[in-house]
C-alpha cells in the first residue's frame, strides 16, 4: 500500500468513523487528521504509516507468530522487553531485526 492509498483510506475512515474517532484510534489529535487531509501537515508519513498499519487490512509473516495482521505486528513491536515467557522473548528478539520495525 502506498502513501497516496493511505491518504484515500484515511479520508474514507474519517468519513465513516468521524475525525475525532480516527484521531483517537491513531493516537493523534483531530487537528492533525484535518491538516493531513487538507495537505497542510509537514511530513505526514509517520501518521500515514499508522493508517496503513491500523486500517489497511494487510498481513505480514512473523517468524514467531506466523501470519498476523500488520496492526498486531505494530502493537507487538512497540512493546518493551518483558521476559514473561519463552515466546515473549523470542518475539521481542525477532521484532528487533524485523524489516517492519523501522
Amino acid at each position: 500500500m502506498t502513501y497516496p492509498d493511505a491518504m484515500q483510506l484515511l479520508k474514507a475512515k474519517r468519513e465513516e468513523l468521524g475525525q475525532n474517532e480516527v484521531a483517537r484510534i491513531l493516537g493523534c489529535s483531530p487537528a492533525t487528521i484535518s491538516r493531513i487531509v487538507n495537505d497542510d501537515y509537514p511530513n505526514p508519513e509517520h501518521i500515514l504509516r499508522r493508517v496503513i498499519e491500523t486500517f489497511g487490512g494487510l498481513f505480514v509473516t512473523c517468524p514467531v507468530l506466523e501470519d498476523i495482521p500488520l496492526s498486531r505486528c505494530a502493537d507487538e513491536r512497540k512493546k518493551p522487553f518483558a521476559a514473561v515467557n519463552h515466546q515473549a522473548v523470542r518475539l521481542w528478539k525477532a521484532c528487533q531485526s524485523c524489516e517492519q520495525n523501522r
